[in-house]
């Protein structure tokens, strides 16, 4: 049986989801454009309604979440849920692990369509064996792991529980 090596608590995220919301208010601060958070489909999602949540007590803005699908091992296909008009809006893709880049990337595909203001990323965990040229622009914790590592962030419900390297 694997072990789980945990990186960060609930309560760290809790944290760290609070700092990162105050920095995109920082960020987006005297821009009335709405907010679009884009989470990737399953965990990303619970991540940026977190995000969301908290954005609402630092900004006037319209702050909405929206999903978005994909599969990371190959990302061909790539769908968002509903149907959103992106442009002149504030986008930030939300993805919970970023390992390569490759999700974060391909995230930014459907919003080629589109003329939003600002493109931002942001992930809760950022490993660093980046091969595609995407850097978040927002990060919860950066570790430095080997390639073999799995990071996982646990989600039960709406609640970011934890996130570990399994071993």
């Amino acid at each position: 049986m694997s072990e789980k090596k945990y990186v960060l608590t609930a309560e760290e995220i809790k944290y760290k989801l609070q700092r990162i919301a105050l920095e995109i208010a920082e960020a987006i601060a005297g821009d009335e454009a709405p907010v679009v958070l884009l989470g990737v489909l399953s965990s990303g999602t619970v991540i940026a309604q977190k995000i969301a949540s908290a954005l609402k007590n630092y900004i006037p803005n319209q702050v909405e979440v929206v999903t978005i699908t994909l599969d990371k091992n190959h990302p061909a296909e790539v769908t968002i849920d509903g149907n959103v008009d992106f442009n002149d809006k504030n986008i930030v893709i939300v993805d919970d692990v970023s390992n390569r880049g490759k999700t974060l990337l391909y995230a930014m595909k459907p919003l080629l369509n589109y003329h939003p203001k600002r493109i931002q990323t942001m992930v809760l965990v950022e490993r660093m064996h980046k091969l595609f040229p995407v850097k978040p622009d927002y990060v919860g914790l950066s570790l430095a792991t080997t390639s073999q590592d799995f990071i996982q962030v646990e989600t039960v419900g709406d609640e970011v529980t934890g996130a570990y390297i399994q071993m």
